[in-house]
């Protein structure tokens, strides 16, 4: 019931930012060049709040993912460090290094190779590996936006919907 109920929301959610990237009929391409060139931010701190479920384990818990990352001026890549704490039984964290790919403006998709761990036993590491995507509401320096992730370890897949806040600078 809850497998299902998650692939609904996220299948909501995937649908929502599709309509949310369309471009206005006879609408040019000059605001998005006027925006990449005075309002882009080269760096950025993030922080994404999640609802996560384990798909093995069958169980929900809150998750927290925090990044630094830097836009390569002048490309749609950025590059950056991440860590995820997940407030489990398991304290499961991880660590990572993360590849972000812009192919429109707003929508981020995020790839994110590391290590992760739990219950605080560093020498236990594995590999991990999350992709994420999310969609930017911009204000001033901050943005926000829904985010939708998924996540390897040899322990596990978890599964991630959550709302993403980020400062640029």
């Amino acid at each position: 019931m809850v497998k299902s109920k998650l692939l609904l929301l996220a299948t909501v959610f995937l649908l929502s930012v599709h309509a949310f990237c369309q471009q206005p009929e006879g609408a040019t391409d000059t605001h998005h060049h006027h925006h990449e060139k005075q309002d882009m931010h080269l760096n950025e701190f993030g922080i994404a709040n999640s609802v996560v479920y384990f798909t093995g384990e069958k169980s929900v818990s809150y998750g927290l993912h925090m990044h630094y990352s830097y836009s390569i001026p002048k490309t749609k890549f950025g590059v950056g460090l991440g860590y995820e704490r997940i407030f489990d039984t398991h304290k499961h964290q991880t660590f990572g290094l993360v590849g972000i790919y812009q192919p429109i403006d707003r929508l981020n998709l995020n790839l994110s190779p590391g290590i992760t761990y739990e219950e605080g036993k560093i020498a236990n590491a594995a590999f991990a590996l999350h992709v994420e995507s999310s969609y930017e509401f911009e204000f001033n320096h901050f943005h926000f936006g829904p985010s939708i992730e998924f996540a390897y370890d040899p322990e596990d897949y978890h599964i991630s919907v959550g709302l993403h806040l980020g400062f640029g600078f």
